[in-house]
């Protein structure tokens, strides 16, 4: 099984590299861990919004320690029915937030978040939330 890794997951580890995340990822293996493109994306907005080099430095080491995925298809169409159903339901969750939800789906694999509560509304999304496991 392998595990994707959210935003508030790979930016606790940039500030705990020693923390209750990096001990799961030694216990399941580093081959077993990747992250998104659109997670990517978002640190490294958030690096680039905050002007420090520390905490690029930082980013960049841990993106560079993990398979960091491309968003290809079928997550495309995983979006497309996972935001209808959201939509029909009104309950919709952030367009971030669902593109890498579709692209965890369309691997089959597990999404690790600290934003554990909005995604569990996605029907067939497994998630577990390390920082409170």
């Amino acid at each position: 099984m392998r595990y994707l890794l959210d935003t508030n997951i790979v930016s606790n580890l940039v500030r705990n590299p020693r923390g209750r995340v990096a001990d799961r990822i030694k216990a399941i293996g580093e081959q077993n861990i990747c992250t998104s493109i659109i997670v990517a994306a978002e640190l490294r907005y958030g690096t680039t919004k905050k002007a420090s080099p520390r905490l690029s430095t930082q980013v960049e080491a841990v993106l560079g320690a993990m398979d960091t995925l491309p968003f290809d298809s079928p997550a495309d169409e995983f979006y497309g029915s996972i935001r209808t159903r959201l939509e029909s339901a009104g309950t919709p969750i952030g367009g971030n937030d669902l593109l890498i939800a579709a692209q965890a789906l369309a691997l089959d694999h597990t999404l690790v978040t600290d934003n554990d509560k909005e995604f569990s509304r996605i029907e067939g999304l497994r998630v577990e939330n390390w920082l409170r496991d």
